[in-house]
């Protein structure tokens, strides 16, 4: 069974892809609209496109806190996934200055030869 809060979240998620299709939607019925061989109903044009930003700014903004909730994530207190991370990292630092420093050596011993 899962977490309450994450099950929360998958459905906040299943919305945001419900209203996916939904956009989708509108944007065939502005298409139709403008293909219309009458030509296009402006009104009809100006409520479907006023309808896709609205929409668009509420997937936005699901998608933002649901981004947000999941950076707030906590690692195990016992996982050293960060200190493996910085070490790896620390790691090609270092190569990469021991490169640049037997660049520099070579550079010099042609400089002095």
């Amino acid at each position: 069974m899962l977490p309450q809060s994450q099950s929360s979240s998958l459905q906040r998620l299943n919305h945001v892809e419900q209203r996916i299709v939904q956009l989708m939607q509108l944007a065939g019925a502005v298409m139709e609209e403008l293909g219309n061989s009458q030509g296009p109903r402006p009104e009809k044009v100006v409520a479907h496109c006023r309808e896709y930003m609205l929409t668009i700014k509420e997937i936005q903004t699901t998608l933002r806190e649901e981004i947000k909730s999941a950076c707030e994530y906590r690692p195990f207190e016992k996982s050293d996934y960060s200190a493996r991370i910085a070490n790896e990292i620390s790691c090609k630092k270092v190569e990469y200055v021991l490169e640049k420093l037997d660049a520099m050596q070579t550079n010099i011993e042609k400089c002095t030869s």
